[in-house]
């Protein structure tokens, strides 16, 4: 039986080739891996930004209801006691662009 002797040489390039294709795969897998990895993070946050829209849109209208004219003229009358003011009150003045409304 006849046996080929591999020298020195080619035994390191086989060495560093085999090394070589066994990084190229971790690093491909490891980028394969951080690419969903941030595709899930992306979505988690997408899901976080609609979640804090509808927070928005919900503090917005209950912002408004609560400073609605109705309910402010509401508050003053039962809970502070106010009324309106009476016609001796309200003075009529003329101002540079017309009349104006002035309470005493």
């Amino acid at each position: 039986m006849i046996t080929k002797r591999i020298n020195k040489k080619n035994m390191i390039l086989s060495i560093f080739a085999g090394f070589f294709v066994i990084f190229f795969l971790i690093f491909y897998i490891w980028h394969q891996a951080e690419s969903v990895r941030i595709g899930y993070k992306t979505k988690d946050l997408e899901d976080e930004i609609a979640r804090l829209n509808g927070d928005i849109e919900q503090l917005e209208t209950q912002k408004a209801s609560l400073l609605s004219l109705d309910r402010v003229e509401q508050m003053a009358k039962q809970e502070l006691r106010m009324a309106l003011p009476s016609k001796k009150q309200i003075i009529f003045e003329k101002d540079d662009e017309g009349f104006g409304l002035q309470y005493q």
